[in-house]
């Protein structure tokens, strides 16, 4: 039985290429929806992130399982893995930025770590035109078209760099540089982010936690009281809850049974993936399944959103 899968795009309707670790591409949102119908259907980036930056029009937007109705001026973040879709209005545009999101985390890692947990989540962030923030975002992504067009040498470090400052933007309006005394641990915030890299990259494996801390360098007991302390849940936790979150968006973008995805997400039984499934949700995958089918088709899935495991 064939197997259906959520698309993986490098740019929507552009098969990943070798090397898209290092994109860095700008284009206008109404340039790349108005082929396609103003309807980009969910799909995802493995690597990427989005961001953008709606200067005219409206569009109904699909983050993983929860649809939101948005209108110009917004910021939108779409982080790597992300589920997303849009149905814009035929007036739409504004510039839209697609980058390797390694490379952005990096450079954060450096000069502002506590952004990283920031742009790793799905966000919308409605502008007041009167402000003045609609008015000096403008100026970072026309830097971004410059550098992007420029093809000269440093381009992805001043792209990047740029795309940090957009960043540093949005922590305003988030008000995340509002928290006092602030101050985190460069050593730990390299650590967890080595291991949450490893956990995307062999969840279904099932790799036991020493595993992972035998590559890091510490005790399976280090790990998790690191884990505990940056994020509040154990590394098991984490572990868990990306097969979790993989689970979830297989059973809402894909039609494949338990069984087919059982197998996928490296279960040998799928009698123990259904147990492994309840325990952590609540819910049966067939009872998941009907109830995200049933909330998607609701025009009111903004108020009702189904809850996924914190990463």
């Amino acid at each position: 039985m064939r197997t259906r899968v959520i698309p993986n795009y490098s740019l929507y309707g552009v098969q990943p290429q070798p090397g898209w670790d290092s994109l860095f591409d700008f284009e206008w949102i109404s340039q790349r929806s108005r082929p396609y119908n103003w309807t980009i259907r969910p799909h995802k980036h493995d690597a990427l992130i989005q961001i953008l930056y709606m200067i005219e029009g409206s569009a109904e937007v699909l983050l993983d399982n929860v649809k939101v109705f948005v209108q110009a001026p917004c910021l939108l973040w779409i982080p790597a893995q992300t589920v997303h879709g849009f149905t814009f209005s035929e007036d739409v545009n504004g510039p839209a930025v697609t980058a390797a999101q390694r490379s952005l985390e990096s450079l954060l890692g450096v000069a502002n770590p506590e952004l990283i947990a920031l742009i790793r989540k799905p966000m919308t962030f409605a502008l007041d035109a009167a402000s003045g923030h609609a008015e000096s975002l403008m100026p970072l992504f026309l830097a971004i078209e410059r550098e992007a067009k420029n093809q000269a040498i440093g381009q992805l470090t001043a792209g990047m760099a740029l795309l940090a400052a957009v960043s540093v933007f949005t922590a305003r309006l988030s008000r995340v540089d509002e928290v006092p005394n602030s101050k985190p641990n460069l050593r730990k915030t390299s650590q967890l982010e080595k291991f949450r890299g490893m956990v995307d990259e062999n969840f279904k494996k099932h790799l036991p936690v020493s595993a992972y801390s035998e590559q890091l360098g510490i005790t399976p007991g280090q790990l998790s009281r690191l884990c505990r302390e940056m994020l509040g849940i154990s590394s098991l936790d984490l572990i868990n809850a990306r097969l979790i979150q993989e689970a979830q968006r297989e059973l809402v973008y894909t039609g494949n049974s338990t069984k087919q995805l059982a197998y996928f997400l490296g279960f040998s039984d799928e009698t123990y993936f259904c147990r492994f499934f309840r325990k952590h949700t609540g819910l049966s995958p067939k009872a998941f399944r009907v109830k995200a089918m049933a909330a998607m088709q609701r025009s009111d899935l903004a108020n009702e959103p189904l809850q996924l495991p914190a990463l």
